[in-house]
């Protein structure tokens, strides 16, 4: 192993005893310790798929190729791909690592209910030089539903009869979404195996189909992807995903359960999708692993002993070897990988031959999400009082006293090994993302707790499982305004604005039902957001 954390490598020794690797490829229920005839092993046997997704994706190449070749002849100028959580994340780290090809549109990846979002890629886009993407394994998913009303409707005001040859879907097989496209005629309708899980997703048509329409080296993901699983069925210790997945689990263990991924530059939007894999899949039964993007090293005096690191660098960018050094030489537990870009799809499996491994160590089942469910429930519950009354039946705004206040004694509670997740339902805006990566690192400097940002509601399709799910560490932050505009969701009977409102209401639900501490800062407008966000902070860390 790369790796010198005697935890991981007892560990990862057990599991070869225990002949865990042999068991995962022989597709065995009880290496995550499913009872047979129990409901878990249902639940696994259905959601393996991606084991052999190499097999089952290598006929699909030729159809592929066919798609790339007919977008580039037509000089498209933007996909939009509407998708959330294992629908989009891998297509939004293809987006960022490899662009679009020479001919190629650009992609933009919506998996929002934001209005100004929505309402900016509108005024961007030329109808007839503009292709849809819906992706949506379930194909009833209410953000992906609504988006594509929404753009249907638009297309169709410029040109109904050619408004189908503008989107394309990728769904399971007999879903809403199956239906929908097939009944709207569009132009393709790509059906994934079953058996493939949302989030280990990224090397079947739902990471492949964007790959392809962005002219991103199909080939190249995929000859990756099969030379690492290839190498994970090894039953020693040189086996990639063993290590990764030993390494997470011993941590978790240990206590060190704050998954600290540190990525070269080329490759930083592969945290979200790495975020998502690890966290929705092991948080759960009050245990998991969290992972923390998107935060610069620090000194090793800044952390706790509830971190580990992991550093994935390429070939040219060999990001942090001083820090991490550092990090190591003051006990902290350090694993280095490399990979090159155009090997993306070997990571992909790597990440999700360790998950699964790292499931096995903790005695859970990586492949559900039993939590995930409970925020949408309350959404709808919301969505049908608001209905009936025009109004949400709680009022979020507090007084600038009261909440600067309850700021303060969330921020004061903090200690290790507790957490703090800032989860945003405001626009997209790189102030804001500024100001909270300020107090984060003001957070982990004076308290020395970790911290996450996730963006509403995708997080909800990736850490939101974590939340509710796994240890009782958490301090939420869910930051929200109110919207001046109301832009409706045809046949839903509400507006983007109130869907957002009431996701973000219905997920402080179901963080408070499960006893987590959450502070709910709504805000009068969210222009000013950035602003009084760090007041807030600077305020509560004087």
């Amino acid at each position: 192993m790369n790796s010198a954390y005697e935890p991981a490598l007892r560990l990862s020794e057990r599991l070869l005893q225990e002949k865990t690797v042999e068991r995962i490829w022989a597709r065995d229920p009880t290496v995550w310790g499913a009872k047979p005839g129990s409901a878990d092993e249902l639940s696994i046997l259905n959601r393996l798929g991606w084991l052999d997704v190499e097999t089952t994706m290598r006929p699909e190449l030729d159809r592929l190729r066919a798609l790339h070749d007919e977008i580039r002849a037509e000089h498209l100028e933007s996909v939009h791909l509407l998708g959330m959580g294992g629908s989009s994340l891998c297509a939004e780290v293809l987006r960022t690592v490899f662009g679009s090809a020479p001919g190629f549109p650009d992609m933009s990846v919506l998996d929002t209910t934001d209005e100004r979002t929505l309402m900016r890629a509108t005024e961007r886009m030329t109808p007839a030089r503009t292709l849809f993407l819906v992706a949506s394994k379930s194909g009833g998913t209410i953000e992906v539903a609504s988006m594509e009303r929404y753009f249907w409707a638009l297309m169709s005001q410029w040109n109904k009869a050619e408004a189908r040859s503008h989107f394309i879907a990728v769904t399971d097989p007999g879903t809403g979404l199956d239906g929908l496209a097939t009944e709207r005629g569009y132009r393709h309708v790509f059906r994934n195996p079953p058996d493939i899980g949302g989030r280990y997703s990224a090397l079947s048509l739902f990471g492949l189909v964007p790959a392809a329409l962005v002219g991103a080296p199909v080939n190249e993901i995929f000859n990756g992807a099969e030379a690492m699983a290839e190498g994970c069925r090894q039953n020693n210790h040189r086996n990639a995903g063993l290590e990764l997945g030993a390494f997470i689990g011993a941590a978790a263990l240990e206590g060190r359960d704050k998954l600290t991924v540190t990525l070269a530059p080329d490759l930083r939007t592969l945290g979200l999708w790495i975020e998502q894999l690890v966290a929705e899949s092991t948080g759960k039964h009050g245990k998991g692993t969290l992972p923390v993007v998107d935060e610069p090293l620090g000194d090793p005096a800044d952390y706790a002993a509830d971190r580990v690191f992991v550093s994935v660098s390429t070939p040219s960018e060999h990001h942090d070897d001083e820090r991490l050094q550092a990090l190591e030489s003051a006990g902290h537990p350090v694993l280095r990988l490399s990979t090159r870009v155009d090997g993306l799809g070997a990571e992909f499996f790597r990440w999700e031959f360790a998950t699964a491994i790292a499931g096995a160590a903790l005695g859970i089942n990586p492949f559900d999400e039993p939590n995930v469910s409970e925020a949408k429930q309350k959404t709808a519950a919301l969505l049908a009082s608001y209905a009936e009354r025009g109004q949400f039946d709680e009022s979020t705004l507090q007084s600038g006293v009261a909440l600067a206040a309850e700021v303060r004694s969330a921020v004061e509670s903090l200690a290790p090994p507790g957490y703090v997740a800032f989860l945003s339902y405001l626009p997209a805006d790189d102030e804001l993302e500024s100001a909270i990566a300020t107090i984060r690192e003001q957070l982990r400097a004076r308290k020395k707790v970790a911290s996450t940002f996730g963006v509403g509601p995708r997080y909800l399709h990736s850490t939101g499982q974590y939340h509710k799910g796994g240890p009782n560490q958490v301090v939420a932050f869910v930051i929200s305004a109110e919207d001046v505009t109301g832009t409706p969701i045809p046949e839903a009977g509400y507006s983007f604005s109130v869907l957002k409102r009431a996701q973000a209401l219905g997920d402080v639900q179901a963080l408070k039902a499960h006893g987590r501490r959450v502070v709910h800062i709504h805000l009068p407008s969210a222009d000013e957001a950035p602003q009084m966000v760090a007041r807030l902070f600077e305020d509560a860390l004087r």
